[in-house]
């Protein structure tokens, strides 16, 4: 049994972890503001260019010239699949959870026998993934240094992608990230990117009945690439805004657990104490009545 100073100093340490919790989860409620914000705000536009685009793909997807971003390589061999986790932990599941839906896809590909490769954003999902799938690796996007999720940072990312393909390296590209919708929901989501996939159900609007000068083609040549950098920018975005929401979420029930933890631990010291001055007070009796 612990005596009673183990059981104040282990209160006191639980005091100071329950602070710590507590900075951590208003900084995270802090940075979560902004990060949705900015999530929310690029939303709009990344779905109205992704109708847009639908609208002129479904022109131009059977056309003999239309761009190589749209109607693939010819073959789906090879695989690169971006996995943008955090930097930092600490958030509850947020980054196993990226990683598993990555893991699983690597694995269904390899066991039909395509060659995968792995870019990692983010240093959690690379720990995660390196324990069995290191071999896959081809390259890491660091951004611990950067303040904020930037458009620079996914135009690189992008960049990195549209090289690769236009070079053969591989010929699909997908994107593994987590989809903001609350603070205590965030979904692992995987977004294919290379050859270029619309939502047929997506609200074109108005744009049915435009007319398009030049050619729906040379339209989609230009635009492509830049929805790519677009949809890898939100992805960044939403991932942002879901783990300031998983860290907030984790560091408030760490909180929670360390209140239920003091209270115990005070309950077990009072206990204790209440026991040594009965036992204190038994000797003493017992030492008059012997005289």
């Amino acid at each position: 049994m612990p005596s009673l100073k183990d059981l104040k100093n282990r209160i006191e340490s639980v005091k100071s972890t329950r602070k710590i919790t507590k900075a951590m989860q208003m900084v995270a409620a802090a940075k979560l503001r902004r990060a949705q914000e900015s999530a929310e705000a690029a939303r709009p536009y990344a779905e109205r260019m992704e109708a847009v685009l639908g609208n002129l793909a479904a022109g131009a997807a059977n056309s003999p010239s239309a761009p190589r971003l749209l109607k693939g390589s010819g073959s789906d061999e090879t695989h690169l699949l971006i996995v943008a986790t955090a930097e930092r932990g600490l958030c509850g599941g947020f980054n196993a959870s990226i990683a598993k839906l990555a893991r699983t896809h690597a694995e269904s590909l390899l066991a039909q026998g395509k060659t995968v490769k792995i870019l990692t954003v983010g240093k959690k999902g690379r720990e995660q993934l390196k324990r069995t799938l290191a071999d896959h690796f081809v390259g890491h996007v660091d951004l611990s240094g950067a303040k904020r999720v930037e458009y620079a940072h996914a135009h690189d990312i992008a960049h990195t992608a549209l090289n690769g393909f236009a070079k053969g390296e591989f010929d699909v590209v997908t994107i593994f990230f987590s989809r903001f919708h609350s603070v205590i929901n965030q979904e692992p989501t995987a977004l294919q990117l290379i050859p270029a996939v619309f939502d047929a159900d997506a609200d074109v609007g108005s744009a049915t009945n435009y007319e398009y000068e030049p050619e729906e083609e040379a339209i989609l040549a230009d635009l492509l690439p830049r929805s790519v950098a677009t949809q890898v920018f939100t992805a960044l975005l939403e991932n942002g805004a879901s783990e300031q929401g998983a860290r907030m979420s984790a560091m408030d029930n760490a909180t929670r657990n360390a209140g239920e933890m003091i209270d115990k631990l005070t309950i077990e010291y009072n206990r204790s104490r209440q026991a040594a001055i009965t036992s204190e007070l038994i000797e003493i009796i017992s030492g008059a009545e012997a005289l």
